[in-house]
């Protein structure tokens, strides 16, 4: 009797729980379960005024109603196990649903699954966690999987159940924090959340981490979503594989989605994906850019922080379109044989409370100290890298837009602040590491990893670092001691460049060492040269309006720095209106100002682009030892009185060598002598100075002939005719 009794006790505390939705396996009361010779099946719809078990060959059997709060109860005699059945369940307005039991369903993820995600070695992560459409066992639905581990309870809410808690309890699987329901009958667009309760009583209601498409903002729903798109880039992907980006031409267009151009007849919306895709298409392909960087496309709430606030590490946003439209522009550009690049944000996360901050109630995704977990300058929250679980979150964002989307690399934004403890931080603001550094081992750790493993499954893509330190061996190999990059921007020569072409002339020579100092460390890293959108907003100016001088001056010194950049050793990188020179700072809300081309100096400026990137890609010279120092050979380097260096660039596989002469003086330098490596004609392959390009047209005739005359360590020399404010190309012979 008092076993009897105590076996009564715990029933009613396990429905009691149930419930109160803390319950943290539903399906071991809900559903069907065999006892003796009887199946008892149980169902739980609060706003259901009766229930019906169907079971197929016999009648309806109305199921009685175990608890007013909505529990109701059949015991099926003459079953000794489970059976295929479906409720039908009647509401008080007369409506009544035919439906699937949710809690007749095994779960989606095995044991393994939740090894490998609990170690970060779940390399599609991403296929298990989240929503996913399904048929099981002949009937579809969607399974649903979040990480809450330290949650009272978890529902599934959405449109498909009006949002109501009580309908659609999580179940934890094992240990691994890891909550799990497929559901009948929900599909493609349903929208969605997880409503979680915490340990202290509170209510969550949070997007899906692993979403892959959500509304459009300011509304935040997971969306359900079902990828039908057939990419056409075979023949790309094919040749990807065996490309080695360091010894090929990279010349990158960095791109911000929303404002590159816009409908001005349309309200001045932004072009969706498919209408950009043509556009740019064909606008890169006539501009000889070899890959478009795009700004972050995953979603995020606040549409002023540019996508370097995501909210989806997923989901690409829905402003422009559905997850399919962005698979469609990224197609079209491989399709014309241009690369992609997207930015991408391991290194914070925003504290809006929809989001993954606080995410069950704990610092989940984040540190719970805010000398650890709390970005002072951003005001945002920092990954916890020392959990496996969140470095499997964020293996798992990378590798899918890599798979997933096709995407040919990954810049990594804020490198620097996710390696250093003291990023942005006074003393006494941030907590050593075991050994009393500042560095993040724990992210180091993370980094090096994500980097193996993206190469290991993504042959020939590119991992860029934004990381504006002098960090040793950011793009060497992990076994090398490196972070196991591909590339670093070089942040200290876009710093000395810009401030270096930002004075009048008159002052430069006290700067020459802008110049130069970069050469000293220039094969330290395998670097890429930007002039990025970070330079021209928040009262920078735009690059144009950096120059010094008249208008023509102006132009010339742009110019001429285009000319430099193309030549030195780098990739290089320039953001979207830079090549039209735009005059006013980048707008995130306004289109570029591509009425500027109605002038010829505009027009020529864009003109010289498209004839550096013409000739840089047809000169291995330019690029094939971008990261060796035999691809580089100072000829002039300390004239610093002339505002003029020369330098030759080589292709150690040919020998071939391209001689860049720069004058950043107002005044010409006629009857110039260089050095030169070898007797013979040198032609002009390129003069900023051209008319062409809005220059002056001074210049060598189209190329000079070397003299058995030596000069400096060369026995070889040529005389020059140097225009103000240019820089010239000589092609060696």
């Amino acid at each position: 009797m008092a076993r009897a009794l105590t076996e009564l006790h715990q029933e009613r505390d396990e429905i009691d729980r149930l419930l109160a939705l803390t319950h943290h396996d539903p399906h071991s009361i809900l559903g069907a379960h065999p006892q003796g010779n009887s199946v008892v099946v149980r169902a739980f719809r609060p706003s259901a005024s009766a229930i019906e078990l169907l079971v197929e060959g016999e009648p309806p059997r109305p199921m009685h109603m175990r608890d007013p709060a909505g529990l109701f109860e059949e015991v099926v005699e003459g079953h000794n196990r489970v059976f295929p059945y479906q409720l039908k369940i009647h509401y008080p307005d007369g409506e009544s649903i035919t439906i699937h039991d949710p809690y007749s369903f095994l779960p989606t993820l095995g044991e393994v699954d939740l090894y490998l995600w609990g170690e970060q070695k779940h390399e599609r992560a991403y296929d298990k966690l989240g929503s996913h459409v399904r048929n099981i066992g002949g009937v579809t639905g969607v399974s649903f999987a979040v990480w809450a581990p330290n949650a009272n309870g978890v529902s599934v809410v959405g449109d498909f159940n009006r949002w109501d808690g009580r309908v659609h309890m999580m179940r934890m699987l094992g240990n691994s924090g890891v909550w799990e329901l497929f559901i009948p009958g929900v599909g493609p667009g349903f929208k969605y959340k997880y409503e979680i309760r915490t340990r202290d009583g509170g209510l969550l209601l949070k997007s899906d981490p692993f979403a892959q498409s959500m509304e459009a903002p300011p509304a935040t729903a997971s969306v359900v979503f079902e990828s039908s798109y057939e990419f056409r880039d075979e023949k790309w992907m094919a040749e990807r594989e065996h490309r080695e980006a360091i010894k090929s031409p990279l010349s990158i267009y960095e791109l911000h989605l929303g404002s590159w151009r816009r409908v001005p007849e349309d309200g001045d919306r932004p072009l969706t994906y498919r209408e950009m895709a043509p556009l740019l298409g064909d606008y890169l392909t006539e501009m000889g850019f070899t890959h478009v960087e795009m700004m972050p496309v995953m979603e995020h709430p606040f549409t002023g922080s540019w996508g370097y606030q995501v909210s989806g590490y997923f989901a690409p946003t829905a402003r422009y379109g559905t997850p399919d439209d962005l698979r469609y522009l990224i197609d079209e550009l491989h399709q014309r044989g241009i690369g992609v690049i997207l930015d991408w944000v391991p290194a914070h996360f925003p504290k809006d409370a929809f989001s993954l901050g606080r995410f069950d109630g704990t610092a989940l995704f984040e540190h719970q100290d805010p000398r650890q977990g709390h970005h002072p300058e951003w005001g945002t929250y920092i990954f916890n890298y020392g959990r496996s679980e969140v470095r499997s979150f964020l293996t798992a964002s990378a590798l899918y837009w890599l798979s997933e989307f096709h995407a040919d690399g990954l810049r990594v934004d804020a490198v620097a602040s996710m390696i250093y403890l003291d990023y942005g931080r006074r003393d006494g603001e941030w907590i050593p590491n075991a050994y009393g550094g500042r560095e993040n081992l724990d992210a180091l750790s993370f980094l090096k990893k994500l980097n193996q493993d993206v190469y290991r499954l993504n042959p020939g893509i590119m991992m860029i670092a934004e990381e504006s330190t002098a960090w040793t061996g950011v793009s060497r190999p992990v076994f090398m001691g490196g972070l196991g990059f591909g590339f670093k921007w070089d942040m200290g020569w876009m710093h000395d460049t810009l401030e270096y072409f930002s004075l009048d002339p008159i002052y430069r020579k006290y700067h020459h060492r802008d110049l130069t100092f970069g050469l000293l460390y220039a094969w330290s890293e395998n670097f890429v040269l930007p002039i990025s959108h970070d330079e021209v907003v928040h009262g920078k100016r735009a690059l144009l309006a950096k120059m010094p001088g008249d208008r023509a001056q102006q132009f010339a010194n742009q110019r001429s720095l285009f000319g430099y950049m193309w030549a030195r050793s780098g990739k290089k990188l320039i953001f979207m209106g830079e090549e039209i020179g735009q005059w006013r700072e980048w707008n995130h809300d306004t289109s570029l100002d591509w009425n500027l081309l109605e002038y010829p100096e505009h027009r020529g400026l864009q003109a010289l682009l498209r004839d550096l990137n013409r000739i840089y890609r047809a000169t291995p010279a330019l690029w094939e030892a971008d990261g060796d120092p035999s691809g580089f050979r100072w000829i002039e380097a300390d004239a610093a009185d002339d505002n003029l260096i020369a330098f030759m660039r080589i292709a150690p596989s040919s020998g071939e060598r391209v001689i860049c002469v720069c004058n950043f003086s107002p005044v010409l330098r006629s009857g110039l002598r260089l050095g030169v490596p070898r007797g013979g004609r040198y032609r002009e392959i390129l003069n900023t100075d051209s008319s062409a390009y809005g220059g002056s047209n001074m210049g060598n005739m189209g190329g000079v002939d070397a003299a058995s005359i030596p000069w400096r360590e060369f026995v070889h020399s040529i005389m020059i005719e140097l225009p103000p404010l240019s820089t010239i190309w000589f092609a060696a012979p």
